[in-house]
């Protein structure tokens, strides 16, 4: 079914964060690298909110500290410092990373602020070591022009990028501080966006911006997206951790139908006279019930010495299966909310009951005590008693806010484009000044030396890579959106192999063995820039530079020489490809009697079918065209 946007009233904002390529990290002297060799040393740290200014105390920080995390910190000094470690004040900020983040700004028509000022936003689920992220706003108030709109540019800032997670077990939580500190310009839109393509447009229009000036970090993780996603009659949620670009749209999608899917499940209940009044906050105890049960789950918990509770949802029967998005229900929302809130595994729902081992007797029975009617519906969760009582709070809290529509969350994005609870939105207590660093002043000096000196722009890079190589726009475009343009210009200008070909495989080759399951990330540059080295060399054939990435990408940090040696590859010498040519002529005379172009092109395909990847066609084209005169004048 297809969507008006326009008449749902469905506005987007973006958030394009993206790590900047440069030497060292924002606040220290360290390498802005992952770290490939094991951590030299960890610490323990449980992090806590701290009141704002005015003594508040920001909701979404509130939320993490109540998960009771134990974190564990992974660092080696190959990769981090004490500045990471929070055990030494932060150092002057670094001035590339700055003058990288005003050239950003200026390519997106924004004003510079005069005197840049370093403020602390509270995060406490462990991503940074301090409790808190550094951010400074550099500059407002720019736009873009996307397909004759104008795509206001609200602010670009510059922060320090967060730690990355390595594991999690129960209440603790491992993060290697490696990536931490890295710095990231992010790019904000007004919510101006109008539709899933155009957000999608939108954000590969900047992320174009961001390569072009050359001094962006590429590959995996180091850009990400979020967005803020609300409708007529919805609210406003933030949705974080889109990792590609070309997800955006998906995300955007999904997040209208789940909002009008819960707008219908409002509807409803306030058909059925349901009101916040009438759901009740009382917890039954049903263990005395369920002790036989046959459900695995339930069994584990008793016997654990947890109980079974359970809470009747008044006017919510045949509500609780309704699917929201792909894979996501009223239930699984609610279920999510009782995993953050009391660390249970999850719940049962009478809309899916009898099922899951629980008996329609048992089903019966609870339905007794908690007196349902048809109308009704019920949520059991069994695990120790006060982790069941948390999590059945915030089902019941859940229900209440399904009464009013969409409640406004933050939601963290599935490779899907799905998306899943993840916490409440943060409000204005979470940002106050850093007072470990000084001011800097942006003078009219930096800002000429920086003006001077801008990168070209998409439209002009993609002009000056058809002129200089010989390419059509649509190869251009390609690798001006892919990771490889900096490579495929370092390919062309050493090898004489065509430089359509070249960026055929960066882009259109590269994204296909991407599609069948290859993970293409594992192969570096260095593997890329030998195979093509390889093929210019005469050692192997390009056609069979997609069996060696696939090689090369099932066996990390081989190289491409042994690809050719395991696969066969090598390139035949001229006596070879004869004598397998000539075997085809003997086993196919009747081809040789027909004179027209279909039986030489048999011939061929049969040839080319033992010879690919070890023979030039052009070659082998000639040889079959040589040994057939040979064989008629025989």
């Amino acid at each position: 079914m297809s969507l008006n946007y326009e008449e749902i009233g469905l506005k987007v904002g973006l958030e394009i964060h993206c790590q900047l390529d440069t030497e060292k990290k924002l606040f220290c002297n360290c390498l802005t690298k992952l770290s490939v060799n094991p951590p030299s040393l960890k610490f323990i740290r449980r992090l806590r909110p701290t009141q704002s200014e005015l003594g508040q105390i920001d909701p979404a920080a509130l939320f993490e500290f109540k998960k009771g995390k134990l974190i564990i910190y992974e660092a080696d000094f190959e990769t981090c410092c004490l500045v990471e470690m929070d055990e030494e004040p932060p150092h002057e900020l670094n001035r590339e990373a700055l003058e990288t983040a005003l050239t950003i700004a200026l390519l997106l028509n924004a004003e510079p602020i005069e005197e840049i000022h370093v403020m602390r936003k509270v995060v406490i689920d462990g991503s940074n070591t301090t409790g808190f992220q550094r951010t400074a706003a550099v500059a407002l108030n720019g736009f873009i022009q996307v397909e004759n709109k104008k795509i206001p540019i609200e602010h670009v800032s510059l922060e320090e990028d967060a730690a990355r997670k390595t594991g999690e077990s129960g209440l603790t939580v491992s993060y290697r501080i490696d990536r931490l500190g890295i710095p990231l310009v992010e790019v904000a839109t007004a919510p101006v966006i109008n539709s899933p393509i155009e957000a999608q447009n939108v954000a590969l229009a900047i992320g174009r911006i961001l390569k072009a000036t050359g001094k962006v970090k590429r590959g995996i993780g180091t850009i990400r997206q979020d967005l803020n996603v609300s409708i007529k009659e919805g609210a406003l949620i933030e949705i974080k951790g889109v990792q590609k670009l070309e997800l955006i749209g998906k995300v955007v999608e999904y997040e209208v139908k789940r909002q009008l899917s819960l707008i219908e499940i409002k509807n409803e209940l306030k058909k059925r006279g349901l009101t916040t009044e009438l759901i009740q906050n009382e917890i039954f105890d049903v263990t005395s019930i369920l002790k036989e049960t046959k459900s695995r789950i339930i069994r584990e918990a008793l016997d654990k010495g947890g109980v079974a509770l359970a809470v009747k949802l008044p006017k919510f029967a045949g509500l609780l299966k309704k699917e929201l998005i792909p894979g996501v229900r009223l239930g699984t929302e609610m279920a999510y909310r009782a995993m953050f809130a009391g660390k249970v595994k999850g719940l049962f729902h009478t809309d899916e009951l009898p099922g899951y081992g629980i008996s329609k007797e048992e089903v019966e029975k609870i339905a007794e005590k908690l007196k349902l009617t048809k109308e009704d519906a019920a949520v059991i969760i069994a695990d120790l008693k006060e982790n069941a009582e948390d999590a059945l709070k915030a089902v019941i809290e859940r229900a209440k806010e399904a009464i009013l529509g969409v409640p406004e969350e933050t939601r963290a994005a599935n490779p899907d484009g799905t998306t899943h609870y993840m916490r409440p939105r943060p409000g204005a207590a979470r940002m106050y000044p850093e007072t470990d660093i000084p001011p800097i002043q942006i003078t009219e000096e930096m800002l000429l030396k920086i003006k001077r000196n801008l990168p070209a722009l998409p439209e002009e890079i993609i002009n000056r890579l058809i002129k200089v190589y010989g390419i059509n726009f649509k190869l251009a475009q390609q690798l001006l959106d892919s990771d490889k343009i900096h490579l495929f210009e370092e390919i062309a200008s050493k090898v004489k192999i065509p430089p359509s070909f070249i960026a055929t495989v960066l882009t259109e080759t590269l994204k296909s063995l991407e599609r069948e399951g290859f993970e293409i990330e594992k192969i570096t540059d260095e593997q890329i820039k030998e195979t093509f080295d390889l093929i210019d060399k005469g050692l192997t054939a390009k056609e069979s530079i997609g069996e060696i990435f696939k090689w090369l990408a099932k066996n990390e940090n081989a190289n491409p020489k042994d690809a050719l040696t395991s696969l066969n590859l090598k390139m035949l010498n001229e006596k070879e490809i004869e004598k397998i040519v000539l075997e085809i002529i003997n086993e196919n005379l009747d081809l040789i009697k027909v004179k027209n172009e279909i039986a030489f092109k048999k011939l061929m395909n049969l040839a080319m079918s033992k010879l690919r990847g070890k023979a030039d066609p052009k070659k082998v084209m000639e040889i079959i065209k040589k040994e057939v005169e040979q064989f008629k004048k025989n």
